[in-house]
């Protein structure tokens, strides 16, 4: 009878902790703030975002850097500030590089205005930048958990010298970064991540990772987690079942930490661009939906084999609440920054 219970009570405590990652990106919390939002509790009381989300059970912000944005938002001087932030507020910090001026995403990898165009050269200005930012996180005292090479660079990265047209040019690249970052002041090495977008479409995680890891210098040491997007209101195809499959795949294939860097789930959705997946229709538009969501793909990650981290994408950009798609409101703050109660999921992931 007591080994029973022990078993009971252990696995009570695994899934507890299922997720050594329980996160959401948060970049844009400044730019809110200067335009006037305070974040509020689910009762209404207002406090600092990253207090609200510490004591709902998020554990690490996701930051996105630009490298030269004409406007100085995102860049290198706005992530310190913010990650001090998180620090005190004992939340890890998970650095996703854009290399790009502006947005990168599987439509946008533009070059930063001034760097080199050549490969070669091209390498080494990523390399010493990636090193750079490595660095001046070093002397803030800060060391990030998780520095991402890259924005769903499916497409490739800085092109059109990184175009998946040449595998062997997105290796070199790829390459170049991971050792700025291995070669920083870094006390604490942080885990290099590579992310791919549509993380449910295991065909084209199988084709990009083969391509790239037979193309050149990247190896398998170079980096230590494969992320994925999963955005449910894109593609009906993106279904939780084709979602698990493919992480599921990727994990025997590579042997790698497992992350879900991006998702979202909307509390409105009158006229959605595209259908929903068959396997998400009973799932409402609303804050419970949101949980329910998240706790199924929670599920799915905590389920493969190195699926260790889920990150919500911007919850807290009330002033986007759309946050790029045909629904009406993603976020888990209503307008002017009320927490919902689905932030609380995070104290059970």
């Amino acid at each position: 009878m007591l080994s029973t219970r022990f078993l009971v009570l252990l696995s009570a405590a695994v899934a507890e902790a299922a997720l050594t990652y329980k996160g959401v990106d948060w970049s844009s919390v400044k730019v809110e703030e200067d335009s006037g939002i305070t974040y509020k509790t689910s009762s209404g009381s207002t406090e600092a975002l990253e207090t609200i989300l510490a004591n709902n059970g998020v554990n690490t912000v996701r930051q996105r850097v630009w490298v030269n944005p004409s406007d100085g938002i995102y860049d290198l001087d706005y992530n310190l500030a913010l990650a001090k932030r998180a620090d005190a507020a004992g939340l890890d910090v998970y650095l996703d590089l854009h290399f790009s001026d502006t947005w990168a995403d599987p439509s946008h990898q533009a070059i930063p205005s001034g760097w080199p165009t050549d490969i070669s050269s091209l390498a080494w200005e990523l390399y010493n930048y990636t090193k750079d930012v490595s660095d001046q996180f070093a002397a803030a005292g800060i060391s990030p958990s998780i520095i991402s090479i890259g924005n769903e660079i499916t497409s490739g990265l800085l092109l059109p010298t990184g175009s998946t047209d040449s595998m062997n040019n997105v290796a070199t690249l790829l390459h170049s970064a991971a050792y700025g970052i291995k070669d920083s002041s870094l006390a604490t090495q942080p885990k290099i991540m590579i992310h791919l977008d549509n993380g449910w479409e295991w065909s084209t995680q199988e084709w990009w990772y083969q391509a790239v890891l037979e193309a050149g210098p990247l190896s398998t040491s170079d980096f230590d987690m494969m992320g994925v997007s999963y955005y449910p209101f894109y593609n009906s195809a993106a279904t939780l079942a084709s979602l698990k499959t493919s992480l599921t795949n990727m994990a025997s294939t590579w042997g790698k930490e497992i992350v879900v860097a991006e998702t979202d789930w909307p509390t409105s959705c009158p006229s959605p661009a595209y259908a929903f997946p068959s396997d998400l229709k009973t799932i409402p538009f609303s804050a419970a939906g949101q949980t329910t969501f998240v706790q199924s793909v929670a599920d799915i990650v905590a389920g493969v084999s190195g699926g260790v981290g889920l990150f919500y994408w911007e919850p807290a950009w009330v002033d986007n609440a759309a946050l790029g798609s045909s629904c009406s409101s993603n976020t888990m703050f209503q307008y002017p920054g009320t927490a919902l109660s689905s932030l609380s999921v995070f104290k059970n992931i």
